[in-house]
């Protein structure tokens, strides 16, 4: 048990693994993740209040609330050693098996990855993966998601904006892991770390997300419709569909500072001064919103860039998904599937060169690993779990 103070509250609480949880053997799982950034608590203190309030008499299936990265979370420092958010490999999975000695983080990882496991053996599908988020800027409220089609018609069903393809920009995440095993698994981002909102906002969620995964019913729960309301308002109307354009990545070494006051989802234009960058002025590559600008000490991930995604590209990119019309790129010279049961294909540079990311990205990949000569596309669709969730009501809507 460790103790977990709230700026915002100013309220210590004392925490286990477990939050808490509710268990019965039939209904859906929900498994929801917070803290997995020790400087983040916001989305522990609201799984806390969220099951102090609930009857848990009236909650199908099962639900769980799980602390993540605890030996930050009691220093209330971002990570230890290495950011738990960031190591999330088959590769770093495997060789942790075999190390004699763990750091912090990998000690965390090593309980948290036994958890997932034990919890997908003993619990009933459908399963749900939530993992619980605040910035250092002030924000809307929004999802992150992989863009695969299960995460997409899962995330519509919140009134708040939807940001993909972070998957492409950084390695590790626990979510785009528990994605690459075919669940459903959504980010959310509640608000600005010491802010009261953070708070109120991820326990709307947290009640939303019970009610969309027919964990509970709205007639027992009456605050759901505020809820609703509450992120609505906070998001401000911008239940939208966007995607990163750009990254602006901090090398080991770097001196970096955003210039103040600027926020997520803010509008800039091209040449906007950001930032400043060993001694250099960095400017805004597009016009189009800033997002997750790094107002802390630690992190790689100085600023994005994002944009709006036309309607008529979602639903294209759905129809020819659902159709598998990403198989008809291996009849391309210099093109061949790496691994296709794990939807993974190996792209020769000088072919690749003739299509556009946007290209890649309507039939569901990311590119994640380049070498010199080939460039390695993953394919969510390809994995997903479909059949678990293709009849629930939330898919069909």
């Amino acid at each position: 048990m460790v103790e977990v103070h709230s700026i915002a509250l100013d309220t210590t609480i004392k925490v286990n693994r477990f939050i808490g949880r509710v268990e019965n053997k039939t209904g859906p799982t929900v498994i929801i993740f917070a803290g997995i950034h020790g400087n983040e608590p916001a989305g522990v203190f609201a799984l806390k209040q969220v099951l102090e309030e609930i009857d848990l008499k009236k909650v199908n299936g099962s639900f769980y609330a799980i602390a993540g990265n605890l030996s930050a979370l009691q220093k209330s420092v971002r990570f230890n050693e290495k950011d738990l958010n960031r190591i999330w490999s088959e590769q770093n999975l495997d060789e942790i098996n075999s190390k004699s000695q763990l750091h912090h983080e990998e000690h965390e990882q090593y309980e948290l990855y036994e958890i997932i496991k034990s919890l997908l053996e003993l619990n009933q599908p459908p399963y749900y993966f939530i993992d619980l988020h605040t910035t250092s800027s002030e924000t809307l409220p929004f999802i992150t998601i992989n863009d695969a089609l299960i995460n997409r018609k899962f995330a519509k069903h919140y009134p708040v904006p939807i940001v993909l393809g972070i998957e492409e920009h950084l390695s590790g995440p626990l979510l785009s892991y528990i994605n690459g095993q075919g669940y459903v698994a959504v980010g959310f981002e509640s608000g600005q770390h010491d802010k009261r909102t953070a708070i109120s906002n991820a326990k709307a969620f947290i009640y939303l997300t019970l009610e969309l995964t027919n964990s509970i019913k709205r007639s027992d729960f009456p605050i759901i419709e505020k809820c609703f309301d509450q992120l609505k308002r906070y998001a401000r109307n911008l239940n939208q569909f966007f995607e990163i354009i750009h990254l602006y990545r901090l090398q080991n070494g770097d001196v970096f500072s955003m210039f103040p006051d600027f926020k997520s989802f803010q509008n800039i234009e091209k040449g906007t001064v950001l930032a400043k960058a060993n001694g250099e002025l960095i400017e805004a590559p597009h016009t189009a919103r800033l997002f997750m600008p790094l107002y802390q000490n630690k992190g790689k991930e100085g600023f994005f860039i994002i944009r709006k995604i036309k309607p008529f590209f979602l639903r294209l990119s759905e129809l020819l998904r659902k159709r598998k019309a990403d198989g008809l790129l291996v009849i391309l010279p210099g093109v061949s599937w790496q691994d296709k049961s794990n939807g993974t294909l190996r792209v020769n540079l000088k072919i690749a060169r003739f299509f556009t990311k946007q290209f890649f990205h309507l039939l569901g990949f990311r590119s994640k690993f380049t070498d010199e000569t080939h460039l390695k596309l993953n394919n969510r669709e390809r994995v997903t779990k479909i059949e678990m969730y293709k009849d629930l009501p939330w898919y069909s809507k």
